[in-house]
């Protein structure tokens, strides 16, 4: 059973700290006996190198790597089997060499195999004696700088293991060189063994999550045309779900485990968005993706694996809660964005995997926590926050590792995963050795924790959020061997969640001042959320106005989630390029409906119509907009009877409208107009147009000058009818003088009048000749009624309508 400080956080108390000291102590004596014995051919070495072989610089000149360890968990009856190679780092060959296994002593507490796994160098006693005999590897000269491969295998009743629990084992090389001829421990590596043959009671109940998500690979953008074809960051995504890469791995190992599935659903949403049609970024443009096969082969064999097993459904793109809960708050409109994450997240998953996910876990990085954390992580629905024991420190003096579940109050429940256990597989596990070792370490760890209590207990594994190729491997490795053995048995997350709680395990939420410094280093700034909430306000003005909002309003609001990533955590700068983008293309979209820039106006009357247009140059109509027509000085020129008038519009994709304004000007002058548009709910929209009227009015002396010119028309009729009026009773004056000479007679022979019947016709005909034309017809007066129009091209500026 181990002791309160095995438990992370928590201090032993007096009598358990003076029982360790003296168990150190007497460890100590057969130690100090071991390095007073020297070895027979130490003996005739001189004195001052005699002690050298017990030199910690001495152990560490061959490196030794435990490549494989078969089986992780041996049983009665099984042979060991320890592969491996070996590496002379030093500048001298080692002669007479062979490898050898050592067993240690049982560790009895989780502490002792962390201090196990960081000792490096060979120590006399601690690491126990050779097993020797025929279960060694020999070479009889190690080259400097050449690797050496071994393999030994021993049957496990040779290994003299008493009993259950994990037992050190030394991998270790003895030789000689030219400089120490004596045989000496010149390297050694440590591992563990775990030792259970028989079923434990009671088993521990072991909850594995399986982190499946991905960097922000998705932008706002989509081509243009009507399928709305998005557009991807770049086509790193299919580097990652390609057969043998870091995701993929993690879907064909995680499918013969009995895991509890943990996914961002913004991965889901971009594989499928990729087994489409797609583009990528290049530069200022896009290329179209070619990689639906993989995206498609990705997806299948997801949906195969996840099938019938538990799955937690993050909220989309994974926000960073404890970004948001430290410095998002004070900015209005950011936990509405995660409210609009975790609702979309189990219409994702069920869309693309076709399973119902779990949405009420929240996790924040790296499980650490405060209370603004937990106020943040449930605010959007969840009422359970997955932390981890290193952030979770226990204080009541626990002499063993609780169960995970901690009711924290207001129905909320944290889940405490095991640090340890969480945190084994971080790091480079590139190669065979590291593997190996972090397999064993793991398995050995939750072997310790088991026999830590008699009591049952529920115990969960979080590891990073996004394992490498070769740490998903190394993780799958040691899941599978632990749900083999004996003192383990797999159990859903949320049946870990409702497990009772140990009554004497902390709940108390640590305090701000406990959060780690190093993670808060990478949180996002205020700044950023602050920019989110600029752009869902753009958003807001602009989904109004058109006719298919979900065009918009779906592609932005998922990129804003992912603006509040998780995963861009030390990327800050990658971050913020990738708000500045959305914002930078959502303005782009907006500008698409504007109004025409217009030309100054000149108007030559008392009342005319002014027209204004608005261009759309989206794919769909542009409706609920007002289009606002200002005068700035409406003493010289109103409009719509005042200062402004405006008029609704609604403007079809690709085409413009124009909308006409009567004005009424008072004096001549120049006036500024401003046209704005404005959404129905009365916000602008877009930049207004400003345009300059110049107004002519009619001045008096211009009326005097119409006036006279009618003057003279109606003369000149009054006279063309009285000429016509004399010459008709002269005719018939002539018609009625039968007697005597009329006025017109000419006189006859003797001073008689001369008889000349047709004379009146003939004076009518002459006077009319004096009048007419040569042709006969009547001609125009000789000066026009209204002054010729001017021949001159009129002035700069826009005609209108009178």
């Amino acid at each position: 059973m181990a002791d309160a400080a095995d438990i992370q956080g928590t201090s032993p108390s007096p009598a358990r700290r003076w029982l360790r000291r003296t168990a150190a102590l007497l460890t100590g004596v057969p130690l100090l006996a071991g390095l007073l014995q020297l070895p027979a051919s130490a003996q005739a070495a001189p004195a001052s190198v005699q002690a050298a072989p017990q030199k910690a610089s001495g152990s560490r000149t061959v490196s030794v790597a435990v490549d494989s360890l078969t089986p992780s968990v041996p049983s009665e009856g099984d042979t060991l089997t320890v592969s491996g190679t070996v590496t002379n780092n030093g500048r001298q060959a080692v002669t007479d060499a062979h490898v050898g296994l050592r067993v240690g002593p049982k560790l009895s507490t989780r502490s002792d195999i962390e201090a196990s796994a960081e000792r490096n160098a060979y120590t006399p006693g601690a690491d126990g004696s050779e097993l020797g005999g025929s279960y060694v590897a020999k070479f009889p000269k190690l080259t400097p700088g050449v690797a050496e491969h071994f393999s030994i295998s021993v049957p496990v009743d040779k290994l003299d293991l008493g009993d259950d629990g994990v037992y050190q084992l030394g991998v270790s090389l003895s030789g000689q060189t030219a400089a120490q001829q004596w045989d000496q421990v010149l390297g050694i590596q440590r591992t563990f063994l775990p030792w259970q043959p028989d079923d434990a009671d009671p088993k521990t109940r072991t909850t594995v999550l399986w982190p499946l998500m991905s960097s922000v690979r998705m932008t706002a953008e989509t081509s243009p045309g009507e399928q709305q074809t998005p557009v991807f960051v770049n086509d790193d995504l299919a580097k990652e779900i390609a057969p043998g890469s870091r995701l993929e791995q993690m879907v064909s190992l995680g499918k013969g485990l009995d895991v509890a599935w943990v996914i961002d659903p913004d991965l889901l949403a971009s594989v499928d968005a990729m087994a489409g049609s797609y583009r990528v970024r290049d530069g200022d443009t896009t290329v179209p993706g070619r990689n639906q096969a993989v995206a498609k082969q990705f997806l299948a064999e997801l949906q195969q694996a996840v099938a019938g097993k538990e799955v937690v459904a993050l909220p989309f793109g994974d926000p960073d809660l404890a970004s948001l809960a430290h410095n998002g708050t004070s900015v209005t409109g950011s936990l509405s964005q995660l409210k609009a994450a975790t609702d979309v997240a189990a219409t994702t998953v069920q869309t693309v995997l076709h399973v119902t996910p779990t949405t009420d876990f929240a996790w924040p990085v790296a499980g650490a926590v405060d209370p603004s954390i937990v106020k943040v992580a449930t605010s959007a629905g969840a009422d359970k926050v997955i932390a981890r024991s290193d952030s979770w420190r226990e204080t009541g003096g626990l002499p063993y590792t609780p169960s995970a579940a901690r009711p924290i109050g207001g129905g909320t429940t944290a889940v405490v995963a095991d640090a340890r256990l969480s945190t084994v597989f971080q790091g480079d596990l590139t190669t065979a050795s590291a593997s190996t070792l972090a397999v064993q370490r793991f398995l050995a760890q939750s072997l310790a924790l088991n026999q830590q209590s008699d009591k049952e207990r529920s115990i969960v594994v979080a590891p990073q959020r996004m394992p490498t190729a070769s740490q998903a491997q190394a993780m799958a490795e040691a899941v599978a061997a632990l749900q083999g053995s004996t003192w383990s048995q797999p159990q859903p997350l949320a049946a870990a969640a409702k497990a009772k709680p140990d009554p004497d395990a902390t709940t108390t939420i640590p305090s701000a001042s406990a959060y780690p410094s190093s993670l808060r280093r990478q949180e996002l700034p205020r700044s950023a959320f602050a920019q989110i909430a600029a752009t869902q306000d753009k958003l807001d003005n602009f989904q109004v106005i058109l006719t298919d909002p979900s065009r918009v309003v779906t592609p932005f609001g998922r990129a804003m989630n992912r603006e509040m990533a998780t995963s861009w955590r030390g990327r800050g700068k990658e971050a913020r390029a990738f708000r500045q983008s959305v914002e930078h293309y959502l303005d782009t979209l907006a500008h698409q409906v504007k109004l025409i820039d217009k030309s100054d106006t000149k108007l030559s009357g008392r009342s005319a119509t002014i027209p204004v247009s608005v261009q759309n140059n989206l794919l769909q109509g542009a409706e609920h907009l007002v289009l606002r027509l200002t005068s700035t000085n409406p003493t010289r020129l109103k409009i719509g009877g005042g200062a402004f008038d405006e008029q609704p519009i609604t403007v079809s994709g690709g085409h413009s409208q124009t909308v006409k304004f009567t004005t009424s000007a008072n004096v001549n002058g120049q006036t500024t107009v401003i046209a704005q548009l404005f959404t129905e709910d009365g916000r602008k929209y877009g930049a207004p147009v400003s345009f300059d009227v110049k107004v002519t009015e009619i001045t008096a002396t211009v009326m005097l000058v119409i006036g006279g010119g009618v003057l003279l028309l109606v003369l000149a009729g009054f006279r063309m009818y009285t000429q016509r009026k004399r010459a008709a009773a002269r005719a018939a004056q002539g018609s009625g003088a039968a007697d005597g000479p009329g006025p017109g007679d000419e006189p006859g022979e003797n001073g008689a009048a001369r008889e000349n019947p047709e004379a009146p016709q003939d004076r009518l005909t002459q006077e009319s000749a004096t009048h007419a034309g040569a042709d006969g017809t009547q001609p125009s007066d000789p000066t026009p009624d209204t002054a010729a129009e001017n021949p001159d091209p009129s002035g700069t500026g826009e005609r209108v309508d009178r």
